[in-house]
């Protein structure tokens, strides 16, 4: 299985740097079997059947994304130079995190951010650092200093701004912890959940903190012996225990994003979804054996990424080469704020 076979070939035009306002006011790719249609998101209340359950992930997004001084002794004396920070995950002794430029900096130096946070180089590799904060109240300092920690792909065109804050957001992130959205999630909001719900819609929600690595490209040709970064998850006992009962009673199982595809899957090795916490780095690509998952809500992903991958393993390989063709030709809008897709693979 080659990387090549997971290539296509995307307009930059296509890739999206803002969401749709409203949210629900979103393109929905609908591909049902061998059957595609254009809808929107707000369609969904019209897609869904009463006793489907949406698998949610309530990871909330910290402001990831710092900009901070360092010290520096001189022949002159002192003098100040600029450092950006990226934090990755915690670790031990602080937060794992990229920064730059990485190889200026030296163990013990102090990083300050703000008037209210700084840190101190607790460690340093050839890629990363692992940072030590200093502060009395570290989520109210970060939430201050720190900015939304946009894609690559979209902070290449533009800086984050306010927005960003809310549009990177989903409606029910509750846990903090992810440096990346679930970005399928962000096309619902709160009228569309209550319709749902009405309809007979059933949510469960789970919690995977998205790493920086969900943008790390393969660059292996044999995408088999890929290895993937790990991210933390938990599926608890009753999240389980309704997803379970849910599949005794014939309906649907939906994750909303790949995210929460990866974890209940990597919690249902069994066949039966069980309480997990840790870390996952399962890895889905064609050839793999879904046990709970009946359809995904995603948006379009990168070509060679392993969510592209995920998909195909989903959908089949022609299937996803078919729904991107269409997805190009008609003009959807690709990545975390682009359009969504409900794949739902013919039984």
């Amino acid at each position: 299985m080659k990387l090549s076979d997971f290539d296509f070939d995307l307009p930059d035009t296509l890739i999206a740097t803002r969401p749709a306002r409203p949210r629900t006011s979103a393109r929905l790719l609908l591909a049902e079997g061998d059957t595609i249609a254009d809808r929107h998101v707000r369609d969904l209340i019209d897609i869904f059947r009463p006793g489907d359950r949406l698998v949610l992930n309530n990871t909330k997004v910290i402001p990831a994304r710092l900009t901070g001084t360092r010290r520096r002794q001189t022949g002159q004396g002192q003098a100040t130079a600029k450092i950006e920070v990226t934090l990755l995950e915690p670790a031990a002794e602080g937060w794992r995190a990229f920064a730059k430029p990485l190889r200026k900096l030296a163990e013990g130096e102090v990083i300050r951010f703000s008037d209210r946070l700084s840190a101190t180089v607790a460690a340093k590799t050839d890629t990363e650092v692992i940072l030590s904060f200093e502060t009395d109240d570290f989520d109210a300092a970060l939430a201050e200093a720190g900015a939304m920690p946009l894609p690559p792909y979209i902070a290449a065109k533009r800086a984050p701004d306010a927005q960003d804050e809310d549009d990177y957001q989903t409606v029910f992130a509750r846990h903090s912890g992810a440096v990346a959205a679930p970005t399928a999630s962000l096309h619902f909001d709160l009228p569309l959940l209550e319709a749902l719900r009405a309809k007979g819609v059933t949510f469960t929600e789970v919690t995977l903190h998205v790493g920086a690595g969900t943008f790390l490209p393969v660059k292996v040709e044999d995408v088999t012996t890929h290895r993937m970064h790990a991210e933390w998850g938990e599926v608890t006992a009753a999240a389980a225990e309704e997803v379970n009962a849910t599949r005794a009673a014939g309906g649907r199982v939906i994750p909303v994003g790949t995210t929460a595809l990866r974890l209940i899957e990597s919690a249902a090795r069994s066949g039966r979804l069980e309480p997990w916490r840790g870390e996952t780095d399962i890895f889905i690509y064609p050839g793999f054996r879904f046990q709970v998952t009946d359809a995904l809500m995603t948006n379009f992903h990168l070509p060679k990424s392993t969510l592209l991958m995920l998909v195909s393993a989903l959908m089949g390989e022609a299937a996803i080469r078919r729904i991107y063709g269409h997805a190009v030709a008609e003009g959807y809008r690709f990545f975390s704020y682009g359009d969504a897709s409900l794949l739902i693979p013919a039984r």
